[in-house]
C-alpha cells in the first residue's frame, strides 16, 4: 500500500532566488523530479512539490538549503546540487509537526527548530506577538533563534529590513582601551550578532544585504531618534539597557514592525542603574499584546557543561542571598 499523497508550497519572493533553486531552464528542478519522484511546480513567487510524503518532505529540506547557499552571483553548481541531493536522501524525516516548526536552515543545510518547550512556546510567541521579550540564562537559545526567525521574516518579504541592536555596556573591561575608531570599538560587542547571521547567510549575500539596508548591526545608542518601520528588530543583551533606553527602544516600533528583546538578569554589568529589562517586565507584563517567555537551565543548548555551570551558579547565588 502506497503513502498518501502529499503537498507543500514554498513561497520565495526573490525572483533570483527562485530563478537559483528552479536553475536555467529548470534544470534543477528536473533534476530533482527524477531523483525523487514528486511533481515539482515553479509558478510566480511559489514552489508546488507533490508526491509522496516521505519525499516531499526530503524535497523540501533541500529547497530550504538550495535557498540558503543562494548567491545572485552565480548559479548551483552541479557537484554542489548533487551533494545537497545524498544529503536529504540521508536525512532523517521530520514528523509533520517537526516540519512545521522549523525555523530557518543553516548554510550547512542544518534545520534550526525549538528543542525544548519553552523554545517552542518563544517561537509561537515571536508568531503572534509584534513585541516579545525572553528572559533567561545564556545558550538557551534567546538569540540564535530569533535571529533565525528575522533571517526568514527578511527572505520571505514580511518585512523589508533586519534590525539587529545591543547596548554597549563594558563586562568588566574598559572600552576606552580598544583600539581603532569608534565603529571598530563597537564591533566586539556587535560579533555574536554577526556570527548567528554568518550560520544563516553566505557572507557575500550578507554583505549585499548589509549594503542595501536590508541588515543593519548596531549599538543601541544608534536607534536614538528613529522609527523603524515594516522591520524585524532584535534588542539583544537587554539586560544591560537602564530603564531610559528600554523605553526609548521600544518606542522606536513602526508600522509593520516587529521587535523581539532578548537578556539574562542573573548578567548585569550596569553600574548603579536599575536594569531597563527588569523595569520593563515589572511595567508591561500585563499589557496586551505583548509576550514574555522565561527560560531556564533545562533549555541550555550548549555543551552540556554549560547547563550544569548555570545550575551551580543559580545554587550558589540563592545560598548567598539567604544569608
Amino acid at each position: 500500500m502506497s503513502a498518501a499523497p502529499s503537498q507543500i508550497t514554498i513561497l520565495i519572493p526573490d525572483p533570483d532566488e527562485m530563478m537559483f533553486v528552479a536553475g536555467d531552464n529548470e534544470a534543477n528542478i528536473d533534476r530533482i523530479e527524477r531523483e525523487f519522484g514528486v511533481k515539482v511546480v515553479s509558478r510566480g513567487a511559489e514552489l508546488r512539490i507533490s508526491g509522496d510524503a516521505s519525499a516531499v518532505a526530503r524535497v523540501g529540506d533541500l529547497v530550504g538549503a538550495m535557498r540558503t547557499l543562494s548567491s545572485r552571483d552565480q548559479s548551483l553548481r552541479k557537484p554542489q546540487l548533487e551533494r545537497l541531493i545524498e544529503d536529504a536522501k540521508d536525512a532523517p524525516i521530520g514528523t509533520p509537526s517537526e516540519l512545521r516548526e522549523v525555523v530557518a536552515t543553516t548554510v550547512r543545510g542544518k534545520r534550526i527548530s525549538p528543542q525544548s518547550a519553552n523554545q517552542r512556546t518563544y517561537v509561537e510567541a515571536i508568531r503572534r506577538y509584534d513585541l516579545v521579550f525572553a528572559i533567561g540564562p545564556a545558550g538557551t537559545g534567546k538569540s540564535y533563534l530569533a535571529v533565525a526567525m528575522g533571517v526568514a521574516a527578511l527572505r520571505d518579504r514580511r518585512v523589508s529590513r533586519l534590525i539587529l541592536t545591543r547596548p554597549a555596556v563594558e563586562a568588566g573591561e574598559r572600552l576606552g582601551f580598544l583600539p581603532g575608531d569608534i565603529t571598530e570599538k563597537i564591533d566586539p560587542y556587535l560579533r555574536p550578532l554577526y556570527d548567528a547571521l554568518y550560520e544563516l547567510m553566505p557572507p557575500e549575500r550578507f554583505a549585499r544585504a548589509q549594503e542595501r539596508g536590508e541588515i543593519e548591526v548596531a549599538p543601541l545608542a544608534f536607534m536614538r531618534g528613529r522609527t523603524l518601520n515594516e522591520a524585524f528588530i532584535i534588542l539583544d543583551e537587554a539586560q544591560n539597557t537602564t530603564p531610559q533606553q528600554m523605553k526609548m527602544f521600544l518606542t522606536r516600533l513602526g508600522f509593520g514592525s516587529q521587535a523581539v528583546v532578548t537578556g539574562d538578569v542573573t548578567q548585569i554589568d550596569l553600574a548603579g542603574d536599575r536594569s531597563g529589562l527588569v523595569v520593563a517586565r515589572e511595567i508591561l507584563r500585563d499589557v496586551q499584546g505583548i509576550g514574555f517567555v522565561d527560560f531556564d537551565d533545562r533549555d541550555v543548548v550548549r555543551h552540556e557543561l554549560v547547563a550544569r555551570i548555570v545550575r551551580a551558579y543559580d545554587r550558589f547565588e540563592k545560598g548567598g542571598a539567604a544569608k
